[in-house]
């Protein structure tokens, strides 16, 4: 059998690629264009691969391929259609980066939250050696207990933040597709707006969160909110959250994730690179160590499975 990893430097150099000689001749890509697909996955059985695009275009060379493996639990760059009626299976890694993202939520919510960014260069710029004064305490900041943080997207990372958010004292509402009984009031997307002081996004993309906070929900949103996407870039309108930032019409943003990835010079985030009340970091949440470890752990479990003739992870039979 012959597996192709595609886009390996996204799994960092640190993670040993090992167990996925066990199954045959292995060949490793850094990263791979457009451009190079055809000849990558012209003779693999197993193709591993974490934002490569796959579809009828990418794929068309790819005669012998049977399985493709997900790095990631969302596999909105898999175009499962087209997999499906070529006989591909697909399959996805699911809670293996819970953790890893909750604990980046987390991390940029009390940063923001504090003015993290601001005391910290108040400091290292100089300007309190320079100031005489023994503290500072403007701008000014609010502890987390008692405030409403409200959880968009309920999976096992939303609830894992939604427990962590319990735990510092803050009042947990979450807006989620299904409306069964939780632990938290669930409410639609509107109110968590609305009544929410921190906002963090845990939602997969699809059609229906396409775009779902959009201009008109991010009036909603108090003057101080502070809204958090660890989720996909384009389940935000990125112009309109970039011009509710330089507006002053929300109180901060942390952000993960971006439509386009690394995103250009004219994206519209380049005009707040330097806001103060800004926190944007390379899609890092999910990679901790051990999260990436498992991650691949679990992808070569879904191989085994596989040539198993077993259903695990199979998102192409959803």
């Amino acid at each position: 059998m012959k597996i192709a990893i595609l886009d390996a430097g996204t799994l960092g150099s640190d993670v040993s690629l090992e167990e996925f000689y066990s199954f045959g001749e292995v060949a490793v890509y850094e990263k791979t264009a457009p451009d190079e697909m055809a000849s990558r996955v012209a003779n693999a059985d197993v193709l591993v691969l974490n934002k490569i695009r796959c579809n009828a275009e990418t794929l068309k060379d790819a005669k012998q391929l049977r399985l493709i493996c997900v790095a990631a639990t969302g596999y909105d760059n898999i175009d499962l259609a087209f997999c499906r009626s070529h006989g591909i299976a697909v399959c996805n890694v699911v809670g293996y980066s819970t953790e890893s993202v909750a604990q980046l939520t987390l991390s940029m919510v009390l940063a923001l939250s504090t003015n993290l960014p601001v005391f910290h260069k108040y400091v290292t710029d100089g300007s309190y050696t320079r100031s005489g004064a023994a503290n500072k305490v403007m701008p000014v900041f609010h502890e987390l207990a008692g405030k409403t943080w409200g959880i968009f997207g309920y999976g096992n990372i939303g609830k894992k933040v939604a427990r962590v958010a319990e735990a510092i004292g803050c009042r947990v509402i979450v807006c989620k597709r299904t409306q069964t009984k939780e632990d938290f009031p669930v409410v639609d997307t509107d109110t968590l707006c609305r009544e929410a002081d921190i906002i963090t996004l845990h939602t997969p993309l699809n059609d229906q969160t396409r775009g779902a906070i959009d201009s008109r929900r991010l009036a909603l949103m108090k003057k101080d909110a502070i809204l958090v996407n660890v989720a996909r870039g384009a389940v935000l309108d990125e112009a309109a959250v970039a011009n509710a930032v330089l507006n002053g019409d929300i109180g901060g943003f942390g952000c993960d994730v971006y439509t386009n990835e690394p995103f250009p010079e004219n994206h519209p985030y380049t005009a707040i690179l330097k806001h103060p009340a800004v926190i944007l970091t390379p899609h890092m949440a999910w990679g901790s160590y051990e999260a990436r470890s498992l991650c691949l752990a679990e992808i070569c479990r879904n191989i085994r499975a596989f040539l198993k003739g077993e259903k695990r992870n199979r998102v192409d039979l959803i």
